[in-house]
């Protein structure tokens, strides 16, 4: 596993290919990943392979496909998290009787997401959900929200980063 993307949990910035950029992170700060509950708003730290991405179409326009496996998002597509349901921090097909995230959001968060490799292998029920790499949305005076245990940076940041990114790739939250 090549960690080419580290975030640092203290000073919110996260480092690829030798730049800085600013990041938001979870309003519950960042937590050791055995202590990471569904809804606690924690980002976890730790190493977390890079899954893939999903992109939404008629948001997102490719100059070149990304490197890492890919695919668009469709209006039915959610992500489980609810932690009485058998599909748990998996995706899921809208609707869905149990609790989940849509994919294909109002605002222009999920408009990019990332998906990392935590709690996946297999998920831990209530251990914590969705935790994405995803395009930040910004308040009223222009600084990031913070996320519900996301990392998320600038669309315009997310667009220089998405092409460079290689598969065996993982993100390391410190």
């Amino acid at each position: 596993m090549n960690i080419a993307v580290r975030v640092d949990s203290a000073a919110q910035t996260l480092h690829f290919d030798g730049r800085t950029f600013p990041c938001a992170m979870g309003k519950g700060g960042a937590c050791r990943s055995e202590a990471k509950r569904e809804g606690d708003g924690c980002t976890p730290l730790g190493t977390w392979p890079i899954r893939g991405a999903l992109l939404r179409p008629g948001r997102v326009e490719l100059r070149q496909a990304p490197l890492i496996p890919w695919r668009w998002t469709r209006e039915n597509d959610g992500w489980s998290d609810g932690a009485d349901d058998p599909a748990y921090n998996r995706p899921v097909i809208l609707p869905h009787p149990f609790s989940h995230e849509r994919l294909q959001r109002e605002d222009a968060a999920y408009d990019i997401v990332i998906v990392l490799g935590y709690n996946d292998a297999p998920p831990r029920r209530g251990m914590g959900s969705a935790i994405f790499w995803h395009i930040w949305v910004p308040k009223d005076d222009g600084a990031p929200k913070p996320t519900e245990g996301c990392i998320a940076i600038a669309r315009k940041d997310m667009d220089r980063i998405l092409p460079h990114l290689l598969p065996g790739t993982a993100m390391e939250v410190f």
